[in-house]
């Protein structure tokens, strides 16, 4: 391990916490500029992403993993990824539901246990996955992906959009109940090391520019939805056939 260069990955990781940070006073001072401010709260969760993704390959690139930027890694990915998503969608959605306790008007927000099962399930994977992790595969879905899911919901919907509430509860509390599950999730990123070659790398660019141009450059929220959905359906088909497939050998 090259000590002298571990800081470099390491300040990628606090630039990630640092966004997640960022996203969450932007949500807070939604009031009055609501759709704005939770798009731009939403565009610095991926930010925070694109930097959870760079220090770990830094650090590999320079020979400076260590123990402490593994920790590191954990606390940013639960500042950007569980705190600041469900502190978002509780200024998007949930701030209004409240119930009345001994008859007395919104005492009672119920809407903060809701957002709260987000940055909960996320520290409990990440602590799960700093235990013991599969080098080939995530069991349950990544906290990275999941944070980008909700965080990217108020890019995807637009400003002169809202979300149903009868639907974006229910994904709020199924991906958050995902990072805890025992599903298990590819690692593209392995895959993508293990066999990218600059032509590779080219036809791959090649290939986003042109489903960028099929789609409409003004829709690209649409493709990058529809990849974070591909791959969060994936690993629950996959469960499922492992599923079935486990009761066809009990039944045989």
């Amino acid at each position: 391990m090259n000590r002298r260069l571990h800081w470099i990955p390491n300040m990628i990781t606090l630039g990630n916490l640092s966004m997640g940070f960022v996203s969450i006073l932007i949500a807070s001072e939604a009031t009055g500029n609501g759709p704005q401010s939770y798009i731009l709260s939403g565009f610095f969760i991926l930010l925070a992403a694109i930097c959870d993704g760079l220090d770990g390959m830094v650090a590999r690139a320079l020979d400076a993993t260590s123990e402490l930027g593994a920790d590191l890694d954990s606390l940013a990915d639960l500042t950007a990824f569980g705190i600041a998503p469900g502190f978002l969608f509780y200024n998007m959605v949930l701030s209004e539901y409240k119930i009345d306790v001994f008859g007395k008007e919104d005492l009672f927000p119920i809407g903060m246990l809701i957002a709260a099962i987000f940055p909960a399930c996320a520290a409990y994977r990440l602590a799960r996955f700093n235990v013991a992790h599969d080098p080939s595969s995530f069991t349950g879905l990544p906290s990275p992906i999941a944070g980008i899911t909700i965080g990217f919901l108020p890019i995807f919907l637009g400003k002169d959009h809202t979300l149903p509430h009868w639907l974006g509860i229910p994904l709020f509390v199924l991906i958050a109940f995902l990072m805890v599950s025992n599903i298990r999730y590819g690692k593209p990123q392995v895959a993508i090391r293990s066999k990218l070659s600059p032509l590779r790398a080219g036809l791959m660019l090649s290939a986003a520019l042109i489903a960028l141009f099929f789609v409409g450059f003004a829709r690209w929220p649409w493709l990058v939805y529809g990849l974070i959905c591909l791959y969060i359906f994936s690993g629950i088909l996959t469960f499922l056939i492992h599923i079935l497939q486990e009761l066809r050998v009990k039944l045989d």
